[in-house]
């Protein structure tokens, strides 16, 4: 099927599809012309209320040609005096752009989008937020804009919001963001679906490219989708001061009109869990609740390369010297609470109150770059290297279980292969020369040298089908309340 569609319906349908979207380009471009906020949040003038019909006559057209035949819409969409904000979920494909021109919904883009040919200026036809990756404090403006639109009592558009912040594989729904939340506005949760019999539909970080998956869809005859607007959520007093509660519990309606379960894990937990670098996290590694910790605990994604850095330079002077939980938390300039002790807990190896410090950094370099298994190693040498520049293998095997965030590893088929005279010590540059030389050495001589065929490190390094990892599994999800794993007992 594939072969025949390619050679045949394959090419029409691209060609249609890029046909009506530079058909829409001169409307969206005209209608685009010399806005401003004040115009903008007035009424639509007549003549681009045509504009927008045409627009989305032409969009709906350009999905149709690439077999959307037919969208199943469910309920009623909200006004914009009802609920200002739509929040979409799962995320899982660029086709769900399809709600978006459907809409004409705002929606939050990089600022870099409108830079696009023909397609920049479609973006700007919906009047989007626009987040600035150069601009550090994008983050505080984009919430603030939002904020200021969806207090507008409907004078903006509405905006589109996918929580989720990724795609994924629609299994389960992962931590939503709170940006759409954070307003406290009541909200519309909007849930798509894709019941077609094969998937060439899901695009995530891992698995088939953008051209790929387009190239497939568009060899399938039919493309089936659901899209369901659910009643308004109007949030308690309690959920409008608390926007994490507000998201949760949103996304725990959404997640049983779906059918699916949640997890607690976001995109930022998934990038740890299949970085690309020597290192593969196992199935059993603690580095995954180590990591929720942190982010529970106030400690930023922007800055935490800077806390990293102080960390280190303090946990240097220190040595290794151990702290208790009043010196951690000093240490951290947290004050103790339950996070502080769960942290505090998967270091404690022997449960005797005391923690090395210099574990907690080699985790926490790990959680910020978790594709770059060689800067945490030189850091990790750092802290444990002795006056001459050199670490024995119990210093090697330290690093290593902290760094996979597992209880036991053998490291000495790898501490004898670095240490080629034999000398019972080595230095960064005899690893860093050995990692050139041997780019696969986690493979070779850790998890091939201790690991059966069903051992968790072998099996943890498969994906899932369509990129999420196997340890995202909705069965999988914590139970906080369980006693939490140790690093090192």
């Amino acid at each position: 099927q594939i072969a025949f569609m390619t050679l045949t319906l394959f090419p029409i349908r691209l060609f249609f599809a890029a046909f009506m979207m530079l058909l829409a380009w001169p409307f969206a471009f005209i209608a685009s012309m010399g806005s401003d906020e004040q115009e903008l949040e007035k009424p639509l003038s007549w003549w681009r209320k045509i504009v927008d019909v045409l627009l989305k006559a032409m969009m709906r057209m350009m999905w149709l040609a690439g077999g959307f035949h037919w969208i199943n819409v469910k309920g009623r969409r909200a006004l914009p005096a009802e609920a200002a904000i739509l929040t979409v979920a799962p995320h899982s494909s660029y086709f769900d752009a399809i709600p978006v021109t459907m809409t004409f919904a705002s929606i939050v883009m990089k600022a870099e989008s409108k830079d696009i040919p023909v397609w920049g200026t479609l973006i700007m036809y919906i009047r989007p937020v626009f987040v600035s990756r150069s601009d550090q404090d994008s983050r505080r403006k984009t919430v603030e804009e939002i904020k200021r639109r969806a207090q507008s009592d409907g004078k903006w558009p509405q905006i589109m919001i996918f929580p989720e912040g990724t795609c994924t594989n629609r299994s389960c729904l992962i931590t939503f963001k709170p940006g759409a939340f954070i307003p406290g506005v009541p909200v519309q949760p909007v849930v798509l679906r894709y019941p077609n019999k094969l998937d060439t539909i899901t695009w995530t970080w891992q698995g088939p490219g953008a051209f790929e998956i387009l190239w497939l869809t568009l060899c399938q005859f039919h493309n089936s989708m659901e899209i369901e607007f659910l009643p308004v959520y109007i949030p308690s007093e309690e959920e409008r001061k608390n926007p994490v509660l507000y998201a949760n519990n949103v996304r725990r309606v959404m997640a049983e009109a779906l059918g699916v379960s949640v997890t607690d894990y976001t995109f930022e937990d998934c990038q740890l869990a299949l970085a690309e670098g020597q290192l593969r996290l196992p199935s059993d590694t603690c580095l995954l609740e180590f990591a929720k910790l942190v982010r529970s605990l106030g400690l930023k994604p922007e800055t935490l390369e800077d806390d990293l850095d102080k960390y280190a330079a303090s946990a240097m002077k220190m040595k290794k010297e151990k702290v208790d939980l009043k010196e951690f938390s000093a240490y951290l300039e947290f004050p103790v609470s339950h996070t502080l002790e769960r942290m505090f807990a998967l270091f404690d190896e022997n449960e005797d109150g005391v923690i090395d410090i210099r574990e907690f950094v080699i985790a926490l370099s790990v959680v910020c770059k978790p594709s770059k298994t060689l800067e945490t190693i030189q850091l990790a040498f750092q802290l444990y290297q002795s006056e001459s520049g050199t670490i024995t293998e119990e210093d090697l095997e330290h690093i290593l279980k902290t760094a996979m965030g597992v209880s036991q590893i053998n490291v000495t088929h790898l501490f004898r292969a670095v240490d080629e005279e034999e000398k019972g010590k080595i230095t960064y540059d005899d690893f860093y020369t050995f990692a050139e030389l041997h780019p696969h050495f986690a493979e070779d001589y850790l998890y091939a040298d201790q690991m059966g065929a069903e051992s968790s490190l072998e099996t943890s390094s498969l994906s899932a089908p369509n990129g999420i990892c196997t340890d995202f599994s909705p069965d999988n999800t914590e139970d906080k309340n369980k006693p939490l794993q140790k690093k090192l007992n």
